[in-house]
């Protein structure tokens, strides 16, 4: 669907591209995608394509595992299962080297016998009876690696789909367990029952043995809204189903069901909020004032929920945020409450304990410049109520995951094996001021011996938006794809990871000072990273790349077209670029409370400052670019890569090269080999372009 107007026609002439499906914009497709590949995947390629490979499909790597019972579940690709199997182990198994796993789902043979590529999606799982095994779950598939899925009923005892069981068809589908006989369904019901924004205006009740058509209503929103979610708390001596109108990705209306109503929990709309047990914990995005008392924007609050709903408002702040600390997530094992903070992007834990007036102990596990997570394992299990996972990383320290018990012991379980030779690096923090004056986090990956004279080649990663916080993480691809590669003259490639504003390193705050009329100040921090990586002597602008994907891929649009002189190179991946017409294209309309509204012309004024498709002049010289994207994608979609590539060819800008996967969702990929070639594709472009051999 285009939306076609007079106005778009005539001022968009790529307009035809937007027919994602069409025969002609295909064949378009696969003929950009074959220019690409002979300029792209030649020489060395394919020994680096697979070389990526070999860290996708490494049986090595930790099998991450959530706890359903006494079984532990797992999904896992490698190169034997290029769709991946699902499968379960026990405790003591899965500690061993080698887990006795039992196969539950093997989905390469699946999408063989009914012809359809699935792409596993996820499982939900019910919740037994109390002493009960784990009987039912809803699983996942993807038709195509996109947003929308199939649910389909699997029983855990019989190892197979339910016969005459709950089978969703394929939609942008929330769900959730009632009991056994019994969904909560939002998903595409007909006409009318999607939001503009494309995911579930309503919830239904659908019984087992009924139709979508005979679902009876439950909960519904605005068109206009982003979406509509009810669940079902089946924790014993706490049940209660909750409704959640997202009214933008960043506003919400939440509710109790109560006496066949739906009850308002009455917070700041702009507040996310949690139910465990008694407790009720509400995160506000903005300062709240209440009781007399302001709480600042990211802070974490808590109250017993029956208190709150006779009307006591005396809210215990067990988290208050400073100029350096944020809150990332919190996780509850039965009896506590696990914080997890960024204090300048690096990771710190805290253990609180409601029986001791929220006293915190902090988890000695989080070195500098790494990443730790701590989340329960599970809380629903006598055996393991207070038992939590703990998982860190670096760049240069592969992943480990460790298991302990609050009060108790802990132990390393699994580490990820080393792709890379990490010793030959060194991981350092820096800060860039911005054009307003504010100091900007970013993370510098480089050899030991790095020479600060400015020919080292270095590719700037950064995403800047949706309070989405730019971690430390160890990768293999990006240790074997731009660490390792060397120059003529025995250089390393340098690898840097922007904290620009827009992202979450600092809380909500970060986030919302890059927002509408304000997006500029994470472009302008980006920038000015870039100047700095220059004016340290790290590298040349000829030397630098930049790649980023979704918003990230409108983050390198606008490096593109508004800072062209600082990189040699930019990497483009399923970006958003055409920004007066993002709203009208698969999810886009969702993103209004990020960017804006460029159908009022107020907010068009400034929108259209941030859009590069709009950006383009005849009278510069663009660096070379790669702009990719995926058939597939029914979340950003392909168009607005398509267009913006098409719309530089058109003007005689030489350096532009497209390449659009036919399949592979908004990630890029399906399956492992397809994510290698799109790293492959990407490395190997910015690395010729900046070398001289593109």
């Amino acid at each position: 669907m285009t939306h076609e107007t007079e106005e778009t026609s005539t001022l968009d002439p790529f307009l035809w591209l937007e027919d994602i499906y069409g025969e002609k914009q295909l064949e378009w497709v696969r003929a950009e995608n074959a220019v690409t590949e002979r300029a792209v995947v030649s020489g060395t390629f394919h020994d680096r394509e697979r070389s990526i490979l070999e860290v996708l499909d490494s049986t090595d790597r930790i099998p991450m595992v959530g706890k359903h019972g006494p079984h532990y579940y797992n999904f896992w690709r490698d190169g034997e299962h290029r769709q991946g199997i699902w499968r379960r182990t026990t405790w003591d198994s899965y500690t061993t080297e080698a887990p006795d796993w039992e196969l539950l789902l093997d989905v390469d043979a699946l999408s063989a016998s009914e012809g359809t590529e699935w792409v596993w999606a996820g499982a939900l799982f019910l919740r037994p009876e109390q002493g009960q095994p784990h009987e039912r779950v809803l699983i996942a598939l993807s038709p195509d690696g996109g947003d929308a899925v199939r649910y389909r009923e699997f029983d855990l005892a019989l190892l197979d789909f339910v016969d005459g069981g709950f089978d969703i068809p394929t939609a942008k589908s929330r769900i959730s367990w009632a009991d056994r006989d019994t969904l909560y369904v939002g998903t595409d019901f007909g006409p009318g029952s999607m939001t503009t924004s494309s995911y579930p205006r309503s919830v239904r009740v659908l019984r087992r043995g009924e139709g979508l058509d005979d679902a009876e209503r439950f909960f519904e929103v605005d068109e206009d809204h982003l979406t509509a979610l009810a669940l079902h708390d089946p924790t014993p001596g706490f049940e209660r189903d909750l409704a959640v109108d997202s009214i933008d990705f960043y506003t919400r209306r939440s509710y109790l069901r109560q006496d066949g109503t739906w009850r308002l929990i009455e917070v700041p709309e702009d507040a996310s909020i949690s139910l465990h047990r008694q407790w009720l914990l509400v995160r506000p995005r903005t300062g709240w004032t209440i009781e007399g008392r302001t709480h600042s924007a990211g802070s974490l609050l808590v109250i017993d929920v029956e208190a709150f709903l006779a009307g006591e408002r005396s809210f215990t702040a067990v988290f208050t945020p400073d100029a350096a600390t944020a809150l990332q997530s919190w996780s509850w094992t039965r009896e506590y409450l696990l914080l997890n903070l960024l204090h300048h992007v690096s990771s710190e834990i805290r253990i609180l304990d409601p029986a001791r007036g929220w006293e915190y102990e902090l988890l000695d596990a989080c070195p500098p410049l790494h990443s730790v997570d701590a989340y329960a394992v599970d809380d629903e299990d006598d055996d393991a109520a207070d038992d939590y996972w703990l998982v860190a990383t670096g760049f240069l320290t592969p992943s480990t995951l460790h298991r302990g018990t609050i009060g108790g012991t802990g132990e390393a379980i699994k580490s990820s094996p080393s792709y890379f030779d990490e010793d030959r690096f060194m991981v350092e923090q820096h800060f860039a001021v911005s054009k307003d004056g504010t100091r900007v986090p970013y993370f510098q990956i480089a050899a030991k011996d790095l020479v600060l004279d400015g020919r080292n080649p270095t590719l700037l990663s950064g995403y800047g938006g949706f309070e989405n916080a730019m971690t430390p993480a160890y990768s293999g691809v990006i240790g074997r794809g731009w660490l390792e590669r060397v120059t003529q003259d025995g250089r390393h490639g340098v690898y840097v990871l922007a904290n620009i504003r827009g992202g979450g390193e600092y809380g909500p705050q970060w986030h919302r000072a890059a927002l509408h009329e304000n997006r500029h100040r994470a472009y302008e921090d980006f920038a000015a990273i870039a100047e700095d990586l220059v004016e340290r002597g790290v590298t040349a602008p000829a030397l630098l790349g930049c790649t980023g994907r979704s918003n990230g891929g409108l983050l390198v649009g606008n490096m593109l077209t508004t800072y062209p002189q600082l990189f040699g190179a930019i990497s483009c991946g399923v970006p958003l670029l055409d920004m007066r017409r993002y709203t009208k294209l698969s999810a886009g309309f969702s993103w209004i409370a990020e960017y804006g509204d460029p159908d009022k012309p107020e907010e068009w004024e400034y929108v259209r400052t941030f859009s590069p498709y709009h950006l383009l002049k005849d009278d510069v010289q663009y660096p070379k670019t790669l702009i990719w994207t995926a058939t597939s994608d029914d979340r950003v979609g392909p168009v607005q890569a398509r267009k913006m590539a098409a719309r530089m060819k058109s003007m005689g800008i030489g350096n532009v090269w497209f390449h659009e996967a036919l399949e592979g969702g908004h990630a890029g990929a399906a399956d492992n080999r397809q994510a290698a070639r799109m790293h492959a594709m990407s490395f190997e472009f910015l690395w010729r372009a900046l070398t001289g051999s593109l």
